[in-house]
């Protein structure tokens, strides 16, 4: 065997009291796509941000081609070889494709030659199929071609070992078939892929080797050949067996009257504005919306929340004309809101997870005249929500901050479904969910429609949208497209619907 591109010895990293990371070898080799497997906060993340010298190494040691690394920050991760894309971009919004890739390459002359740079971001995206426009402004991108930025930035750079932290989590489904052909080309010519993930179809169609973490130790690697979804879950949860399929439960072929309804509906301010939407949200149904990102999926939903303006048309909440009511007002109402990005629009960061607990109802919470609150029944209310998911909750002096981007999903999930809402607008609420929790939730938005509540459910995953849906329907362009039942199309027909070929 050749000597590892990247290899991990006895690796510990403490936050405090939490011990992320045990004692973990990882390695990856020169021409291998290796995947980082496990559920939300097994420490995977963690993990390879020491390699890429984000965090330092409390204990262990981190060699790069054969050669012992000691990395102090990101700079010298980069001089040795070692690129990360992080789920959350890190590129200038107002800055062209060639400018931001410019700014991550070392040695930058004081005067830069950009048609020279502009011809060699070109070579590069035509050889690993990243076509994109250097002179695009990125704020102009959609998600996906940003991810391509992001990769060219570590190419243009020298990258030999590219780490890929959650990557799909940004793109629509048609994407991601293209971002496993990238990570084939970059094999091809020696490159080594780290992929952490914890979608179990993905690292078996993709991966050379799996590797599993839980609980921040490594709980073994296997070849692809050797490994099966079973296996698999099995290392990540240490379990025999886990429930993995869809909720059997379906919806009452006549559902209840319409509680919410919206009527010739065009939205006016930031982000694609809606164009004459007509939907009915009835009660004891599942509404299932699909479409690419960016096509008006999360102004349907702040336009149903109040959160966007309505410049034509009405919203009808339960018999009553709710066109000019507020969120507060609606959401008091009965409306619960799982949001597409909860770290901006669902929590108060800074607060601990009691406090965003009782913010979304705190007259209910409120002692002596508002002067004091209940902080046992908030404690109280928030375990019993938990446990409705299977799920621990985190100490109630946590802060949301604090909490990783999967366990901020779960947070947002147990406190909106625990509000028992007659609506429930969610939005990718299983985005960022390990196999495990994505199956709790799903059960829950179908036990919600099975009380009698009215569920939109927003999703790019096709296969949870036509498992849990009574009817489909499919924003393209700022427009609403009825889609009918699951039974009575294919995802095929949705497909062509989400891109505007039909």
């Amino acid at each position: 065997m050749s000597t590892p591109r990247l290899s991990m010895h006895g690796v510990t990293k403490r936050f405090g009291s939490l011990l992320a990371n045990d004692r973990v070898n990882f390695d990856v080799n020169a021409g291998e796509v290796h995947a980082l497997l496990g559920e939300n906060g097994a420490g995977k993340s963690t993990l390879m941000k020491l390699a890429y010298g984000y965090y330092p190494v409390d204990g262990g040691e981190i060699w790069i081609d054969g050669k012992r690394a000691r990395l102090r920050s990101p700079a010298d991760a980069r001089r040795l070889g070692v690129g990360m894309v992080f789920q959350t971009f890190t590129l200038i919004p107002a800055f062209t494709v060639a400018e931001n890739i410019s700014l991550y390459m070392p040695g930058l002359p004081e005067l830069l030659n950009e048609k020279v740079l502009e011809s060699e971001i070109k070579d590069r995206a035509h050889r690993y199929g990243l076509d994109v426009d250097p002179t695009r402004v990125v704020g102009t991108l959609a998600a996906g071609q940003q991810q391509k930025v992001e990769i060219l930035k570590l190419l243009v750079a020298g990258a030999r070992v590219l780490i890929f932290d959650e990557p799909t989590s940004v793109l629509p489904p048609h994407e991601i078939d293209s971002l496993f052909d990238v990570f084939a080309r970059l094999k091809q010519d020696g490159l080594a892929v780290v992929f952490i993930t914890h979608k179990l179809h993905e690292v078996l169609a993709c991966a050379d080797r799996i590797s599993v973490m839980r609980n921040g130790t490594l709980t073994g690697s296997l070849l692809r050949q050797h490994a099966t979804e079973g296996r698999l879950l099995q290392m990540m949860f240490g379990e025999e067996s886990v429930e993995t399929g869809r909720p059997k439960e379906t919806g009452s072929d006549h559902p209840g009257a319409t509680l919410l309804e919206l009527d010739h509906v065009n939205s006016a301010g930031a982000g694609l504005p809606l164009k004459n939407i007509q939907l009915e949200l009835r009660a004891g149904e599942i509404v299932g919306v699909a479409g690419i990102s960016g096509n008006g999926q999360r102004e349907l939903g702040d336009v149903v929340l109040g959160l966007l303006p309505m410049v034509a048309g009405r919203r009808i909440l339960f018999g009553a004309d709710a066109t000019d009511w507020r969120a507060r007002r609606l959401r008091e109402a009965g409306i619960a809101y799982v949001p597409e990005n909860p770290i901006y629009m669902a929590v108060a960061p800074g607060l601990t997870v009691a406090e965003n607990f009782a913010l979304v109802s705190p007259h209910t919470y409120q002692r002596s005249a508002g002067f004091g609150m209940d902080w046992a029944r908030v404690a109280r209310d928030m375990d019993l929500a938990y446990r409705a998911l299977d799920l621990e909750p985190p100490a109630p002096s946590t802060r949301c901050a604090e909490l990783s981007g999967g366990n901020l999903q779960r947070f947002v999930l147990a406190r909106e479904l625990g509000r028992n809402p007659k609506i429930l607008v969610a939005l990718y609420p299983t985005r960022g969910l390990d196999a495990m929790t994505t199956a709790h939730a799903q059960g829950l938005l179908a036990s919600a429609r099975s009380a009698g509540a009215a569920v939109l459910l927003i999703s790019q995953d096709l296969g949870e949208l036509f498992a849990l849906s009574d009817r489909l329907a499919v924003m393209h362009d700022g427009r609403l497209i009825p889609a009918g039942a699951p039974h009575d199309t294919t995802m095929l027909e949705v497909g062509r619907l989400m891109t505007g070929a039909a």
